[in-house]
């Protein structure tokens, strides 16, 4: 799975390092601790793959952040426009939620 978000762009991204050291504390009578390597740490976005239901009717698959998901919105290309709508988590079998929102529409 990739480890992008489909509608933020949030990714992997590297930041801080990771020290290992080796030897004995001064206040433990040592002679200080030495570094003797350091990595890059890296923060990964909590991404997760769901089935979202676009204002079009159809149901797409999408990897989207945790983040994204709580805010409620994505920002999707519909008719080749980016567009901003609201993030409907789709049911299985045949787009039932749809099906209902458009009988509300209709009355």
């Amino acid at each position: 799975m990739s480890n992008v978000c489909e509608s933020s762009g949030k990714k992997p991204r590297s930041g801080g390092f990771k020290y290992v050291r080796s030897g004995i504390a001064k206040k433990q009578g040592g002679i200080g601790l030495k570094i003797r390597g350091k990595t890059l740490r890296w923060f990964r976005p909590n991404i997760q793959k769901i089935r979202v239901l676009l204002p079009n009717g159809t149901v797409r698959r999408m990897n989207l952040a945790a983040s994204t998901i709580k805010r409620g919105f994505i920002r999707v290309k519909i008719d080749g426009k980016m567009r901003t709508v609201p993030l409907i988590k789709a049911t299985r079998g045949r787009q039932t939620l749809y099906r209902k929102l458009k009988e509300q529409e209709s009355r």
